[in-house]
């Protein structure tokens, strides 16, 4: 069984950053899809960020591109999203998800679009980011 805490939510002015942890406990193998979600009230939840822990190959959510990065440090069993360029529309609450995946990184990054898929869930940390 894992667990994943995450922590590192808080509130923020638009254009602020904000890094999330995730620390992974009890994985017994080094081949997960990681990836965070988030979803307000009323909404589904959303893909933001993944990675394949094997090679670090990344995808990420068009509205995310080019502000977020998600990266990991396997000896500690955590993964990171750094946000920058905060918006108001970032405003959610934060998941970690994790799944073993023994397959290739293309086919462990296409997670990203289905929930599902994971089969770990953290507990979610809140990102408020005012105008």
């Amino acid at each position: 069984q894992v667990q994943l805490v995450e922590s590192g939510g808080d509130s923020v002015q638009a254009g602020g950053s904000l890094r999330l942890s995730c620390a992974a406990w009890g994985a017994t193998s080094m081949k997960y899809t990681m990836g965070w979600f988030r979803q307000t009230p009323g909404k589904e939840r959303e893909g933001v960020a993944a990675i394949y822990t094997v090679g670090g190959k990344t995808n990420y959510a068009e509205s995310v591109k080019g502000r977020f990065t998600i990266s990991r440090d396997n000896a500690k069993n955590t993964v990171y999203l750094q946000m920058n360029s905060l918006k108001p529309e970032d405003t959610a609450m934060y998941y970690c998800a994790a799944t073993q995946y023994g397959g290739g990184w293309y086919e462990a990054l296409r997670f990203l679009y289905e929930a599902s898929r994971f089969r770990y869930w953290g507990q979610g940390t809140q990102v408020t980011v005012s105008s």
